[in-house]
């Protein structure tokens, strides 16, 4: 790519498959994309650091559509940032996705007759290992494709011995803080994923299912046939009763406390207990505890010293489980929990214990991964007390010190972690960082260590270690502080980097993954993370339904590139979201979805490829050296609007950082606005350049005058800058064209648009404003010469005369008739007696009027029939109108809005009378 290539070389429609790869391949080369912790402020060099760490995909996943609109968000703050000057860093990365990575590999071991018992722990980790390494990391190579400007020499892996040492460290001090415990409760497991899950995995779904109400029959009641009705939606749970409870000032029940029912089926009597936690409003105000298969109970059991006994195995089976005698009949162990709930209805039905069923709306849990329900289950894990960790969180947000974007979800996260309960971090899996502790064989003692450890350090017993791994999250969490070298404190890339800046992810997210980063970041930086989290949209389809690959709804965004280049796939994606709006694309039609991107693409480069044909190669004269006088109005018009466009792109894309460590008020909820940055942008370009700059320049250049090159010098400045303000969008086509332009012959420029400065507004004078509105009056009247050929079908190769009556500035439309008359394809005349009738009328903003006589150009009389019957039969409709909206009985009977809507018909009408009637009086006399 040299600095000016000829314009022969402009192929004469954009093919984005033959530059993007060796423009990409050009900016690795140059190094570009890398940072330096040398040139961080905060290591003593000039410039401001600006971090972004990439949310680590699944090391197996493969690119979609919410992952391209992730990282295009992504990339164009950080090449805004980098034009800007900032020292840029964008961390890439990927997860070791413990859960979503074991299913993978269980799967193919299951398509060879195996299971991942017949190879054993060891092996499974090494075929897993060998898996990752083959196939893993593709989705970051296919990143590239749509121009990532990631540092892809600093790639962690959250498996990575550098990040598993942070893993380790922190646990460890986690746990000598007295944060991490071993804790034996109830908590949500997957029979599926055989694991333990936490809060956040275990997602809620309102589904229909069935209330059923049963008859625990009383004790040692005189009337035998005296009961307590217990209502469940999980009758499978009751064989692990151990009490039914009611509310202690629930009068209905408080002769019955202490006394017992007989469990159904199990024939067990359990006691009736009195709790706080019962509502006695709730259906029959009695309920069941189930301490082992339910988070509630547990807690009641847990007041109250019942006993727990466990009536499902890990696979969500019945089972007799720990301290369940026999209360599972033997023709139900073994049998999968949803038939075994229909089983024991059908048994209920025979007893006559079952008294009522009836539809219920409820929430039910799912496994994030699977879409398994989940069971809950009493079990030993390890847990994380999160309240220490969200005071900091939350005093963070509170204060000012992180915005969340849109404004919206901050009372999400505050809700959260308000409520936060303690995270569950064990995982009864074999992929993934083992729990850093280990027990004595000997003397029980268990050991937390940052290290392997060989020998019990009490007794020098045998040692053996813990066998579950840590949650995914636990990895995640620190990415931002791992990635860049903790635990050790001396890391320079630490120093230069953090804290981070912009954390770009998506809502769901919010409570796995970002809340808890803001929490890791407190626990062991003290500082934030970064100051600013922006939750984007989420890609959905034509039906609004959420893109998904088991849905068969989602697009490849490889395929779109392929297609119609990266540039439209990011303009489109950039264009088409606002401030946290979902992006609606149709996966049934690529070439309508992604024709925004295309057809700017493609006017983007038809106007690069006239100018380069009109300006040439050679070199031109600066801006700045420019005469006030030699511009000519045009120039400091479209200068005027350049500037004006560099400002609304600077409010849109807003302050990068706070000043002073906290985001002020009028800041707080400002910036970060991408698709009104990538409007002004557009706007500018196809608007003002191309619509009418472009067109004044066309008698001027070539000339070889002074004031041709005048012209070329601001053409190619405004050009310049235009491409400038679409790089970060649209980086592939803006540096092609960009390498094209010629350069002016006082300056020098980097080698690539993607170090070019970014362009700064500069205040704006009232000569500014004054220009630039003179010249949209001469805008204003070439429109009104169209607008007229345009009601009146008079064809566009037509020459017609114009007269303009000037009311404010005739030396303005006298300088500039020859423009407009070239531009509306018309004989201008300035001033003179009015055509009269049989002519069109427009006035201008300043009450100039433009007249078009129309003699010659249509048939007047037909014209004015057509004309007077428009008139007759809307004056008719709008009487008809008119007489609904005083009718009483219609105002008060219609609903508001339809009254509304008619209300605003009725001005509409008016309006357009009065246009008709004008346009009558002007061609027809009245």
């Amino acid at each position: 790519m040299s600095t000016s290539p000829e314009f022969h070389d402009l192929p004469a429609q954009y093919e984005p498959g033959q530059t993007e790869r060796a423009i990409y391949d050009r900016w690795i080369e140059a190094g570009i994309f890398a940072a330096d912790e040398k040139r961080s402020r905060r290591n003593g060099g000039d410039r401001d650091p600006f971090v972004i760490v990439m949310p680590p995909p699944n090391v197996t996943a493969v690119l979609h559509m919410g992952h391209g609109l992730n990282n295009t968000v992504q990339d164009v703050i950080i090449r805004w940032r980098r034009m800007v000057g900032d020292e840029t860093l964008w961390v890439p990365g990927t997860d070791h996705a413990g859960i979503a990575t074991q299913n993978i590999i269980e799967k193919q071991l299951a398509s060879e007759g195996k299971s991942k018992s017949d190879l054993g722990r060891e092996a499974f980790v090494e075929r897993t290992i060998a898996f990752v390494e083959e196939t893993g990391g593709e989705i970051l190579r296919q990143l590239r494709a749509i121009g990532a400007s990631a540092d892809w020499n600093r790639t962690a892996y959250t498996l990575s011995p550098e990040l598993s040492r942070a893993v380790r460290e922190a646990f460890v001090q986690l746990h000598e803080r007295g944060l991490i415990y071993r804790g034996h409760r109830v908590i949500h497991w997957c029979p599926r994923c055989l694991t333990s899950l936490s809060d956040e995995e275990a997602e809620h779904s309102e589904e229909t299912g069935n209330l059923y109400h049963i008859a625990y029959p009383i004790v040692g009641a005189r009337n035998k046939s005296s009961f307590l009705t217990v209502a469940t939606t999980r009758p499978e749970t009751m064989l692990g009763d151990v009490a039914v409870a009611v509310h202690p000032e629930d009068e209905r029940y408080k002769k019955l406390v202490s006394k017992s029912v007989l469990l159904p089926i199990a024939n067990v009597e359990i006691p009736i207990i009195a709790d706080e936690y019962v509502d006695p409003k709730f259906g029959t105000g009695v309920v069941k505890i189930t301490p082992a298969h339910d988070p509630n109970d547990f807690e009641v059991g847990m007041r109250h010293k019942l006993p727990m006994p466990v009536i499902m195995a890990p696979d969500g089976t019945m089972a007799n489980g720990a301290d369940a005698d026999s209360r599972v009949p033997a023709d139900l162990v073994g049998i999968d929990r949803f038939e075994a709930r229909e089983r024991i209805i059908r048994m209920l039905e025979k007893s006559r214990a079952l008294k009522k069923v009836e539809p219920h709306q409820h929430a039910i849990r799912h496994c994030y991964r699977c879409d398994t329900v989940v069971e809950p289950r009493l079990s030993d894990q390890w847990f994380v007390k999160m309240k220490p960790l969200a005071k900091p969180a939350l005093h963070a947000v509170r204060e000012g010190t992180i915005r969340i974007l849109p404004e919206r979800w901050e009372a999400v996260y505050v809700n959260w972690l308000e409520n936060i309960r303690d995270w569950n971090i064990s995982r009864q899996l074999w992929w993934g960082h083992r729990i850093p502790v280990w027990y004595c064989d000997a003397c029980n003692q268990h050991i937390v260590s940052r290290t392997d450890v060989s020998a019990c350090d009490k007794c020098g017993g045998p040692v053996h270690q813990d066998e579950d791994v840590l949650d995914t999250w636990f990895s995640s969490w620190l990415f931002p502080i791992s990635t860049l070298g903790w635990p050790d404190k001396s890391s320079a890339a630490l120093a230069a980097f953090y804290p981070t800046d912009d954390l770009i992810t998506a809502p769901e997210i919010l409570f796995f993954w970002v809340a808890r980063m803001v929490m890791a970041g407190y626990a062991f930086m003290d500082a934030p993370p970064f100051h600013s989290i922006y939750l984007h949209g989420t890609v959905r389809d034509a039906d609004h339904v959420k893109m998904s690959k088991s849905l068969g709804n989602g697009i490849d965004p490889l395929d779109v590139v392929a297609k119609y280049g990266a540039d439209a796939l990011r303009y489109t994606v950039i264009s088409g979201m606002g401030m946290g709006a979902d992006l609606m694309l149709d996966h049934r039609d690529l070439e309508r979805s992604f024709a925004p991107g295309r057809n700017f693409a493609t006017k983007l480069w038809n106007v690069g490829r006239f100018l380069l044909a009109n300006v040439g190669a050679s070199p031109v004269r600066s801006v700045d050296e420019l005469k006030d006088e030699e511009l000519a109005l045009a120039d400091r018009w479209i200068l005027g609007r350049l500037n004006a466009t560099i400002l609304a792109c600077h409010i849109a894309l807003g302050p990068a950082r706070p000043e002073q460590g906290k985001w002020p008020p009028d800041e707080r909820y400002a910036g970060l606005r991408l698709s009104e940055y990538s409007e002004a942008a557009r706007r500018f370009v196809w608007n003002e350049v191309a619509d009418w700059y472009l067109e004044t320049t066309k008698g001027r250049i070539g000339a070889g005058s002074g004031d041709s090159e005048v012209a070329r010098a601001v053409l190619t400045h405004v050009f310049d800058h235009a491409l400038r303000l679409l790089h970060p969008i649209m980086p592939f086509i803006t540096e092609t064209l960009w390498q094209r332009l010629p350069v002016a012959a006082s300056t020098s420029r980097c080698e690539f648009l993607a170090i070019a400065s970014w362009p700064i507004p500069h205040p704006e004078s009232s000569k500014d404003r004054n220009d630039m509105a003179r010249f949209d009056l001469v805008r204003d009247a070439v429109s009104a010469v169209r607008q007229i050929r345009s009601d009146y079908a008079i064809a566009p190769g037509k020459l017609i005369d114009a007269v303009i009556q000037s009311r404010t500035d005739s030396q303005l439309f006298e300088d500039h008739a020859k423009l407009i008359g070239q531009l509306a394809r018309a004989t201008v005349t300035i001033g003179g007696a009015s055509p009269g009738a049989g002519a069109a009328h427009s006035v201008l903003a300043d009450g100039s009027e433009v007249i078009v006589p129309l003699g010659g150009l249509v048939d007047l009389s037909k014209e004015c029939g057509k004309l007077r019957g428009e008139l007759k039969q809307l004056e008719t409709q709008l009487e008809a109108l008119s007489k609904r909206l005083q009718n009483d009985g219609f105002i008060n009977r219609a609903p508001a809005n339809v009254v509304e809507s008619e209300r605003t018909k009725e001005q509409e009408w008016i309006k357009r009378r009065g246009q008709l009637a004008e346009k009558v009086e002007a061609l027809c006399g009245g």
